[in-house]
Formats: structure tokens, C-alpha cells, sequence
């Protein structure tokens, strides 16, 4: 007897080919609409539902799936009494759901979508057949990610079946799904509702706090996994997502190859993301534990990649890659001659994809676009209590800063001081960072005092041999003359700093005697 699969998917990526696979393995397919156009027209044999249920679709759609021939396929535990119900009924046994839902979030992020629209693309039948087979994933198998159409295929291929503890990890993403398909919903409805309530007390607030206000409705965020653990072993752990947030980001990623990313992936993977988002040219960056141990730019994203690792290819050992550019085979086959725990990019070349996967344990992440929105609040966690700020999207130009000293720096000075401060916006303070030609000499970060940040950076330099023409950004003023003075000692000439210590005039002093050009930004960027 032939087994059965029901595909009606919204995202049609991969469906083709997961029909196509599943009719070699044995099954005929059941489905609806454009889903079963788009299978048929690529000659893949299916069944239209309403051939299954009797009855015709009705309602402009609104009913096509719900009906007893469907729900009872799918939720019929396989006891000889419910097995004899369904032969009792004509019903046949559903075994494998494909089902993605209506793109609710993609249209009321539309200009001009009118609540009509809105309320058009909430599906019905979609999440009633996604939770009855997450509900009876015991024998039904529930796809809601394309990405997992080749994982399912390749468990038939071996196993003639289905695991069940891959059965239980679908059924578990496709509740999440539903769960966050739902709170989308819910989100939106309340906002009309706030918006059209005039009894409601419209409050002034930033972009930042209104947006953390949106956050926090109930259902506003939707757990995508429970990690192994998180900072340590002994700490529990969950990945949330934000069910508004539109943009890309290591958030909403797509995990494209790879073993399941821990807490310390997910927290690096953005750290180094938002830093190559800095850049309007091609850009990398190494990240270990949450700094930059090397960035740089170039031409291509592969000179930007072997710039990035060679500034220093020891502490990139074991690093989260992050560029703000496809990725094609030649970096893919840079990246694989050592060790890294994951990747994240705009995009990845098919080829690139299969270089990388050759590499164990990496974990591959696609976010899609960088352009958009910039994020609008940043929020930290204090025992008792949150501390919200506007997000720092500050930023400055060539045209933005003063120079305060007698020599001004060169072009190519210039060029190195804007590209080291773009860096320095994300090192852990206190935060020094060296750099010149656009790759990262030394990186200090963390430490109790600036000179002690300093050393820490320009000896990385030293060590690399390079020893004169370097820039050097500090993310806060200088508050001694002593960090321009050992600066001088390691081949500094131009320094960039906020500006705004109370001993500014020292500093500028010693510049001048030293022959350093200094720039001053008027902003600071701590990162706590």
C-alpha cells in the first residue's frame, strides 16, 4: 500500500524536489493550490485534495483542508481500532505533512496594507494541519522549514522511516511555528486596536522605548530552542526570537549545514555581524568571545577574509566568521584550511556551500539582505530590573571631526583612522584598536585603564612587524598623556579619540611634540 504524504506550502523553496523524492521513495502526494500547480507543472504526479475529501474548495478558499478524509489521515494513531475507523470511513493514513503558512508578517510589513488585506492572509487551515501532525508526530512526520526537506528525505532513504526523535524535533519547530504565526497576528491586532481607540493616552517616547514597549506584549517573542546550556554548562538556556523584527540579523539567520549553534555562538555570531554591517565595502570579521581579534576590508571578500585572519591567526583559532558580502568558493576554501565554529553571511555560492560543508562541525548561517532598518534600542538585564537605551547607530565622516594638533593626518592616515573606529565602536571597553591599509594590527579590550588597552594592542602590532604609519582609536577621551606618549614608541602617527578629558591640552601636547596627528569624533562608544 502506498504510504501518504499532504504538501501546501507557502515558501515553495526546495518543494519540487522534496515531492519528487518522496514519489521515489514510494508515496503519493496530496495537495492544494499553487502548491499543487507548481508540483504538477514540474511533472511530479499529485493528488488534488478535493479529489481526497469529495468536496470541492469553497468559500474563496477558506475551506479546502478542512475536512475529515484530511484531519482524520493525520491524526489516527495507528491502533487497529483507529486503523479500522479510517477503513470504516474510506480515510487513508496521512504519513508525512508539508505545511508552511500564509506570509502574514511579509504583508502587514507592506505600505498601505489595509486590515482587509491582513486579515485575508491569516491561515486556518495551514496551523490546524500543522498542530494535528505535531500533536500525532508518534506517526506523522511534520515539515515546516524547508531547510529539513533533505534531512526527512535522507532518514526514509535509510531507515524506511522516519526516527522518532527526529519526528519529536519537527513537531516541536512546527509549534513554535504556529505559536509564532499566531503571536504576529495578535501583535497586529492590537496595534489596530490601540491605533483606532480613542480612549487611549497617546505617551512621547523615543523610537527605542516604544519599540521595547512593542517587544514585551505578551506573545511578542516565540522560543525557537532550548540550548544545551548557556555561558557555562551548569546555566539553562533558551534562544527567543522577536516575532516583529523584520530585518536581518544572527536572529532570524537560516542555519544552512551544521550541528546546533550553543548561547556563545548565537552571542558571537551577532557581535560579529553588527560589526561588518559597519562597512560599505567588502568586509571581515573574526570574532572570539565577543571582540574582534581580526577585521579588515579589501576588494574582494576573499582579500577582505585572509587580511581579516592573518592579523592574528592564532587567536582566530576557533572564531565566528562574519561578512557583509556573499560568500564565494575561493573564501569558502580559505576559510576551511582551519578551524572555525560557524559563518555568517548575506548569501553563500553553491559551490561555496559544499566547500564549507566538507569542514566538520561548522555551522553555516544565511541572513539574507543586510539593508534596512538599523536596530532602534538595546536593552541589558540588572537583577530586579532592565536598563533600555537607543541602540549606538552614531557614526561619523571625514567631514565630522576636528583635528587638534599642528600636523593633520595624511589621506591614507585618514582613510586608517575612520576604518579604526568603525572597529572600536565594537571591542569591549576600555577599548584600543590599532590599524593600517585597512586590516586590524592589535586589538585591546576590556581593561581597567586605557594605556593598559593600548599595550596590549600596540604589542600585537609589534609582533606582526609592523612598526610605523599606524592609526590608533579609543572608544573614550584619553584622560593622561601617557597613552600618546607609548603610542608614539610602537610607529603610532595618527590617533582618533572622543575628545573631552579635563587633561585634553596634555594629550594634544604630547602629539605635537611626538609629530602624532589627533582627531577628535565629540563621540564616545563604550560597550559593556
Amino acid at each position: 500500500m502506498k504510504r501518504r504524504a499532504l504538501i501546501s506550502v507557502s515558501d515553495k523553496q526546495g518543494v519540487v524536489e522534496f515531492a519528487q523524492g518522496l514519489v521515489e521513495l514510494g508515496f503519493e502526494i496530496v495537495s492544494t493550490g499553487g502548491t499543487f500547480k507548481t508540483i504538477r507543472a514540474a511533472g511530479v504526479p499529485a493528488t488534488y485534495v478535493t479529489e481526497v475529501t469529495g468536496f470541492p474548495e469553497i468559500l474563496d478558499g477558506r475551506v479546502k483542508t478542512l475536512h475529515p478524509k484530511v484531519h482524520g489521515g493525520i491524526l489516527a494513531r495507528r491502533t487497529e481500532d483507529h486503523l479500522r475507523q479510517l477503513d470504516e470511513n474510506a480515510i487513508v493514513p496521512i504519513d508525512v505533512v508539508a505545511v508552511n503558512l500564509y506570509p502574514f508578517r511579509q504583508t502587514v510589513a507592506k505600505p498601505g496594507v489595509t486590515l482587509e488585506e491582513a486579515i485575508e492572509n491569516i491561515d486556518i487551515g495551514g496551523p490546524a494541519m500543522v498542530r494535528a501532525s505535531a500533536k500525532n508526530h508518534a506517526a506523522v512526520t511534520i515539515v515546516v522549514n524547508p531547510a529539513h526537506y533533505n534531512t526527512v528525505l535522507e532518514a526514509l532513504r535509510t531507515h524506511g522511516s522516519v526516527p522518532a526523535d527526529l519526528r519529536r524535533q519537527l513537531a516541536q519547530e512546527a509549534f513554535a511555528h504556529t505559536a509564532e504565526y499566531d503571536t504576529a497576528i495578535a501583535a497586529y491586532l492590537l496595534k489596530q486596536t490601540a491605533e483606532n481607540d480613542d480612549t487611549t493616552e497617546v505617551v512621547e517616547t523615543s523610537d527605542a522605548f516604544a519599540a521595547f514597549n512593542n517587544m514585551v506584549v505578551p506573545g511578542a517573542l516565540t522560543q525557537v530552542q532550548a540550548l544545551r546550556y548557556g555561558e557555562n554548562p551548569h546555566q539553562k538556556a533558551v534562544f527567543l526570537r522577536e516575532n516583529n523584527y523584520q530585518g536581518a540579523g544572527a536572529g532570524t539567520a537560516r542555519q544552512l549545514w551544521g550541528k546546533e549553534l550553543s548561547f556563545n555562538n548565537l552571542y558571537d555570531l551577532n557581535a560579529a555581524l553588527e560589526l561588518v554591517r559597519e562597512f560599505d565595502v567588502p568586509a571581515a570579521a573574526i570574532i572570539k568571545h565577543n571582540n574582534p581579534c581580526g577585521t579588515a576590508i579589501g576588494a574582494t571578500v576573499v582579500e577582505a577574509y585572509k587580511k581579516a585572519y592573518d592579523a592574528d591567526p592564532l587567536s582566530a583559532f576557533g572564531g565566528i566568521i562574519a561578512f557583509n558580502r556573499p560568500v564565494d568558493s575561493d573564501t569558502a576554501n580559505e576559510i576551511v584550511k582551519t578551524f572555525m565554529e560557524a559563518v555568517i553571511a548575506p548569501s553563500f555560492d553553491e559551490g561555496a556551500i559544499e566547500i564549507l560543508k566538507t569542514k566538520k562541525g561548522l555551522r553555516i548561517m544565511e541572513t539574507g539582505s543586510l539593508e534596512g532598518a538599523d536596530p532602534t534600542y538595546d536593552v541589558k538585564k540588572i537583577r530586579g530590573g532592565f536598563l533600555l537605551q537607543e541602540a549606538d547607530t552614531g557614526s561619523v565622516t571625514a567631514d565630522d571631526l576636528q583635528c587638534v594638533t599642528e600636523r593633520k593626518p595624511t589621506e591614507q592616515e585618514l582613510i586608517d583612522l575612520l576604518f579604526t573606529w568603525k572597529v572600536v565602536k565594537h571591542v569591549k571597553s576600555n577599548a584600543i584598536v590599532v590599524g593600517k591599509d585597512g586590516v586590524t594590527l592589535g586589538v585591546g579590550a576590556g581593561q581597567m585603564n586605557r594605556v593598559g588597552s593600548a599595550q596590549i594592542a600596540m604589542e600585537q602590532a609589534k609582533a606582526a612587524g609592523v612598526t610605523s604609519g599606524i592609526a590608533l582609536a579609543s572608544d573614550a577621551f584619553l584622560p593622561f598623556k601617557d597613552t600618546v606618549e607609548a603610542a608614539a614608541t610602537y610607529g603610532v602617527t595618527a590617533i582618533i579619540q572622543p575628545g573631552g578629558s579635563i587633561r585634553d591640552a596634555e594629550s594634544i601636547e604630547a602629539a605635537n611634540r611626538l609629530g602624532i596627528a589627533m582627531v577628535f569624533t565629540g563621540m564616545r562608544h563604550f560597550k559593556h
